[in-house]
């Protein structure tokens, strides 16, 4: 499945990061990313939020840098939102 071939996300683990500053929102979505790899889940949502984008940044150049992350893109349904595809071990 391709990222761009979901239009529900209610199915696939997700981190709300609504309240979080920068540096704690690199660490959650790192162990996220770490827990849904040893759960073997295949997509996850990322809720970063619209407001002024600093949270939208960090999680982009977050999941950029994650060497278990394939690929990730902004949800087309709600741009507040990243789907992310994470590798399979």
């Amino acid at each position: 499945m391709k990222l761009s071939d979901i239009f529900f996300i209610d199915q696939f683990p997700s981190l709300d990061l609504h309240g979080y500053d920068r540096d704690y929102a690199r660490i959650k979505i790192n162990e996220f990313i770490q827990d849904n790899v040893i759960m073997k889940n295949e997509f996850v949502v990322i809720v970063h939020g619209v407001g002024n984008g600093i949270l939208k940044k960090e999680t982009l150049e977050t999941l950029k840098r994650n060497k278990n992350v394939v690929e990730y893109q902004i949800f087309k349904g709600n741009i507040g939102c990243t789907i992310v595809k994470i590798k399979k071990k």
